[in-house]
């Protein structure tokens, strides 16, 4: 199956499943995911490939995001890394006591590790960030060191954002990325994403 098969399938899927609009189907594999492209080819996927699937529908006027990183047949133990660095990196930011120290780190080891060398704060934007979602796909707040230092914005109970990791594998090949939609209540952020994300999910394992 190819990348472009799969987006293709996903289109149909969300429009006969009553999706008012599509706005962006993303499926990446192999060496792509280091460099985080926003477009999809007609690369066939292969056994051991690491591989992003990203959707964002608009469903009864409101926009809303998933984005799951998968492998093909098996993993190695640095994709497994990667996808465990990732996850805790997320599962930190949604406890408000740890986000500001988060944000710090989680930039810095995107910039220093994983042989991927990032010259600033700027390059990390949409890679270790949030953004709000309603009737746009990213509306206010962003969430990023780069935006929220200038402009900061109040997280208030009943705001719903996504929230998005990235890190890359150390083979220099491989990343893992994953995004949770939350909502904000009187005791924390609550992940209201349905598709289970806390492990690496493999596809047809053998």
């Amino acid at each position: 199956m190819r990348e472009n098969d799969i987006v293709a399938m996903v289109n149909e899927f969300l429009y006969r499943h009553g999706s008012d609009d599509v706005e962006a189907i993303n499926a990446i594999s192999g060496r792509a995911l280091q460099s985080a492209p926003a477009q999809f080819t007609d690369r066939m996927l292969r056994p051991g490939d690491q591989s992003l699937l990203r959707h964002s529908a608009v469903v009864h006027g409101l926009s809303h995001m998933l984005l799951r990183t998968f492998n093909v047949g098996r993993a190695t133990p640095v994709q497994h890394d990667a996808y465990k660095t990732a996850r805790e990196w997320l599962d930190r930011a949604n406890r408000p006591h740890q986000a500001r120290r988060l944000d710090r780190q989680s930039l810095q080891r995107v910039a220093e590790g994983g042989g991927v060398r990032l010259p600033d704060e700027m390059s990390a934007f949409g890679l270790q960030f949030g953004h709000g979602l309603g009737l746009a796909l990213h509306e206010r707040p962003i969430i990023s060191r780069v935006v929220s230092l200038s402009h900061p914005t109040e997280i208030k109970e009943g705001m719903v954002f996504a929230l998005e990791t990235y890190c890359p594998a150390k083979d220099g090949y491989s990343a893992a990325r994953i995004e949770e939609e939350v909502v904000v209540t009187d005791k924390g952020c609550r992940v209201i994403t349905l598709f289970p994300a806390e492990e690496l999910p493999i596809a047809n394992r053998y």
